[in-house]
C-alpha cells in the first residue's frame, strides 16, 4: 500500500481510539456494567448493486437476561444505518438477494423453529417464506434472485408430527456413532444435514444431496447451475477429518445425484469461492495431516475442469481463510494471520504475487468484497471491531456503534512486547499497562493465557485486559509456542508436549515484566479460559510465584475425557489410544501434579460444556479441597463452553476482580 494511505488510514485509526493525556484524566475507568452494554458488529455484506451494507449487531439484554441480535444496513459510502429487524428476537444470517430486491435473514419467533424471512427493499413487513418443521440451518441466494438453496437437517419423526406437545416429549437417545457428542449439538445421531433448493412461492424445497453425511459451505456457481460444497463422504467420517469440495448439479435427484469430488487431498478442504467465469474455485486446504490442528491453513486455486489444484501460499507459512476472487478474477482476496494481526491480502493468479492491502496494528475477522470497495470487520487494541470502506487505497470508518459508551473510558496503554524465551526463541506478545500507571511504580501483574492453544492474541480489544487494567492491574497477553500467527514449526512444537514450552514461555513473560520495572514480583496472577485456563493449570503446578489462579474451562486428567468430550479424533491422533499409550495421555495431565500446587485457584466453568467438561474443574477442585488447599468452583447451569448468560458473564467479571483483589492484591 502506498506509505501516504496508509498513513491516512493509521491516523483515522488513532483518532477513533486514542484521546490526548488530558482528556483521559477527565475520564471514567471501565467497569463491569460498561463491558455489558458493548454491543458487537458481524456479518457484513455488500449488496449486488454496491450501494449498501447489511450487518448484525448483538447487545445483552439485561433485564431479560438474554442476547439479542439485530439487523442494521446503511450506505456503503457511510451514512444513517437504518434497523431492519425490531426488538423482542433475535435474527442472524443477512444476505441479499441476487436481483437486489430482498434482504433476507434467519430468525425463530414466538419460540418456533428458526425460518427464512425476506424484506422487500421498496418496503413493507418481512416476510416469511419458509415453514420447514424442523427449522432452516442455512441458505443461500441463486446468483439471479430466483433461487434459494437451504440447509437443512433431516427431519425427525416427531418433528414432522402436528401434536406439539409430543414433539417437546423427552426421548430416548439411542447412539451409533464414533462421533457421538458435540458442545452445543449434543449427542450426535444420523440425522444429517443436506442441501435442498426452494423457489419463493413455493412450500415444499427440494432435495438434492443425499446420504449418511453432513453437507455445509455450499456457494452456487456464477451461471446458478452447480453448487460446490463441502462434506466429508469417506466410509467414516467420523474417524478422520477428510472434508472435500464436491460439486453437485441443482437438477440433482436420489436417483440421478450428479455428484463430482473435486478435490482429493485426505485431509481438510474448506471455505469454497468461485471465479467469476466460472472455471475455477479458491478454497482453504490443510495439507499436514500428521499435525492436526498445528497445521498451516493455506490457500488453494483449482482448475473446475481438471482438479488439479495450485497452492499459492504454500511458503508463506500463515493461517488463511475467507478467499474470495476479485471481480476481474485475476485475484484471490483472503484474511491473513500473522504475528499478532489479521489483515486483508490478495495473491494475483498470473504473478503470484502477494500484497497485504488492509494491514497494520489491527484485527480484521470478517470482510465483504464488491467490484471496487472492501467493507472490513476491523479493531484496534482499543476498540471493539466496527466497519471500515475500503476504496481507492483509502481507509474510511463507517461504524462507531460503541462511540457513546466508550468517549467517556478511560483506555489503558496495550504495548506489543518481544522477549526471550528459556531456550533463546523470541516470543511476542502484548503488555496492557494499568490506567494511570506511573513508571516509578510496580503494579500486580496478572499473566492472562489464550485459548486454543492454536489462537494468537492480536490487536484488539481485549475486555478482561481491560478491565483488569482499570482496576490497578498490568496484563501479560502473551503468543507462546503453541500459537498460531508464527508458522507451522512454532506451533507444532506442542504436539503432545503441552506444558513445558508454552510454560517456559510465559513464565520467561513475567520475567520480563519484572525486569522492566511494572511488575510487582509478589502480586502475581495467573488465568484464562479453554486452553488458557490449561495452560494455567500447567503453570500453578510447576511455579510457586503465583498468589492467585483462575482456571476457567480447563482440562486436567486427560484420560477421562476420552468419549466424554468431542475430540475422540484428535486425542487418538496427537496421543494415541488411552490403553495402547496411556504414558502419553498422563504425561500431559496437570492433574497428576495436583499435590504440588500452592495457588489459590478458582475453577470455573459450564454445567454443559462437551468441548473442555466441567468434570476437569470438579476434579481438581476436589483434590485441592481434600489436600486443604484453597479452592472454590463456580458451575454455571445450562452454560456451554462459551457463558453467554449476560447475570452469568456479570457474575464471572464479578468473581475475576473479587478473586484477585483478595490473592494477588491481597486487599
Amino acid at each position: 500500500m502506498n506509505n501516504k494511505y496508509f498513513l491516512i488510514a493509521m491516523l483515522t485509526l488513532l483518532f477513533m481510539c486514542l484521546e490526548n493525556s488530558n482528556a483521559q484524566n477527565t475520564k471514567k475507568p471501565l467497569s463491569i456494567d460498561d463491558l455489558l452494554h458493548i454491543k458487537e458488529l458481524k456479518n457484513p455484506i455488500i449488496s449486488p448493486d454496491g450501494k449498501w451494507v447489511a450487518y448484525t449487531v448483538t447487545e445483552l439484554d439485561l433485564k431479560e437476561d438474554k442476547s439479542e441480535t439485530r439487523i442494521w444496513m446503511m450506505p456503503a459510502d457511510g451514512g444513517e444505518a437504518i434497523a431492519m429487524t425490531g426488538k423482542g428476537y433475535s435474527a442472524s444470517s443477512p444476505k441479499w438477494s441476487g436481483d437486489n430486491k430482498f434482504l433476507s435473514f434467519l430468525a425463530g419467533k414466538k419460540e418456533e423453529k428458526t425460518q427464512l424471512w425476506v424484506l422487500n427493499r421498496q418496503g413493507g413487513e418481512a416476510e416469511k417464506i419458509t415453514n420447514i418443521p424442523q427449522g432452516v440451518s442455512g441458505y443461500e441466494w441463486s446468483p439471479d434472485g430466483k433461487k434459494l438453496l437451504l440447509l437443512l437437517q433431516d427431519p425427525k419423526p416427531e418433528e414432522l408430527t402436528k401434536d406439539k406437545e409430543d414433539d417437546k416429549k423427552k426421548k430416548p437417545i439411542v447412539i451409533d456413532r464414533l462421533q457421538f457428542k458435540r458442545d452445543y449439538e449434543g449427542y450426535l445421531d444420523r440425522y444429517r444435514t443436506h442441501l435442498y433448493t426452494l423457489t419463493p412461492g413455493d412450500s415444499i424445497p427440494r432435495q438434492i444431496t443425499f446420504g449418511d453425511y453432513e453437507d455445509k459451505s455450499p456457494v452456487w456457481s456464477p451461471d446458478g447451475k452447480r453448487i460446490a460444497f463441502v462434506s466429508n463422504r469417506t466410509d467414516n467420517p467420523d474417524a478422520n477429518s477428510n472434508d472435500d469440495i464436491w460439486i453437485v448439479s441443482v437438477d440433482a435427484s436420489f436417483k440421478d445425484q450428479q455428484l463430482r469430488k473435486l478435490t482429493t487431498n485426505e485431509n481438510e478442504d474448506s471455505s469454497p469461492h468461485w471465479s467469476p467465469d466460472g472455471e475455477h474455485i479458491t478454497y482453504t486446504t490443510i495439507l499436514d495431516k500428521k499435525a492436526i490442528w498445528y497445521a498451516t491453513k493455506m490457500l488453494a486455486v483449482i482448475k473446475v475442469s481438471e482438479g488439479s489444484p495450485i497452492i499459492l501460499t504454500e511458503k508463506l507459512d500463515r493461517n488463511v481463510s475467507k478467499p474470495m476472487f476479485s471481480s476481474d478474477g485475476k485475484s484471490v482476496y483472503f484474511i491473513l494471520e500473522e504475528q499478532a494481526s489479521s489483515i486483508i491480502a490478495k495473491i494475483n493468479l498470473s504473478s503470484k504475487k502477494l500484497e497485504r492491502i488492509i494491514k497494520g496494528e489491527i484485527s480484521i475477522s470478517d470482510y465483504s468484497l464488491s467490484e471496487n470497495m472492501i467493507i472490513s470487520l476491523l479493531g484496534t487494541s482499543y476498540q471493539p471491531a466496527e466497519l471500515f470502506h475500503f476504496h481507492n487505497k483509502t481507509l474510511i470508518p463507517l461504524t462507531n456503534v460503541n462511540e457513546d459508551l466508550l468517549k467517556d473510558i478511560q483506555k489503558p496503554q496495550v504495548n506489543k512486547i518481544s522477549f526471550k524465551s528459556k531456550d533463546g526463541t523470541l516470543i511476542e506478545g502484548f503488555l496492557v499497562k494499568p490506567i494511570n500507571s506511573d513508571p516509578n511504580e510496580k503494579y500486580p501483574t496478572i499473566l492472562w493465557n489464550h485459548g486454543g492453544p492454536v489462537s494468537q492474541y492480536e490487536y484488539d480489544f481485549h475486555s478482561v485486559a481491560q478491565l483488569l487494567s482499570a482496576n490497578g492491574y498490568a496484563v501479560l497477553l502473551v503468543n507462546p509456542r503453541g500459537s498460531s500467527g508464527y508458522g507451522q514449526e512454532f506451533s507444532e512444537i506442542l504436539f503432545a508436549d503441552w506444558g513445558n514450552k508454552d510454560f517456559e514461555d510465559v513464565i520467561a513473560a513475567v520475567d520480563y515484566a519484572i525486569d522492566i520495572g511494572i511488575t510487582d514480583p509478589e502480586k502475581l496472577g495467573v488465568g484464562g479460559w479453554s486452553y488458557g485456563g490449561i495452560l494455567t493449570n500447567y503453570v500453578i503446578t510447576q511455579s510457586d510465584r503465583f498468589k492467585g489462579a483462575i482456571s476457567g474451562a480447563s482440562e486436567a486428567l486427560y484420560r477421562s475425557n476420552y468419549g466424554h468430550d468431542h475430540y475422540q479424533l484428535y486425542w487418538e491422533l496427537e496421543l494415541g489410544l488411552p490403553w495402547e499409550n496411556p504414558q502419553a495421555w498422563e504425561k500431559i495431565s496437570p492433574f497428576n501434579k495436583v499435590a504440588d500446587i500452592v495457588t489459590p485457584t478458582l475453577w470455573i466453568g459450564g454445567s454443559d460444556d462437551w468441548n473442555v467438561p466441567i468434570i476437569n474443574s470438579e476434579q481438581m477442585y476436589q483434590a485441592m479441597k481434600r489436600l486443604g488447599m484453597e479452592t472454590k468452583l463456580v458451575v454455571y447451569p445450562d452454560e456451554h463452553h462459551g457463558i453467554k448468560k449476560p447475570s452469568f458473564i456479570k457474575d464471572r467479571y464479578e468473581r475475576y476482580l473479587n478473586w484477585f483483589g483478595k490473592y494477588v492484591k491481597q486487599q
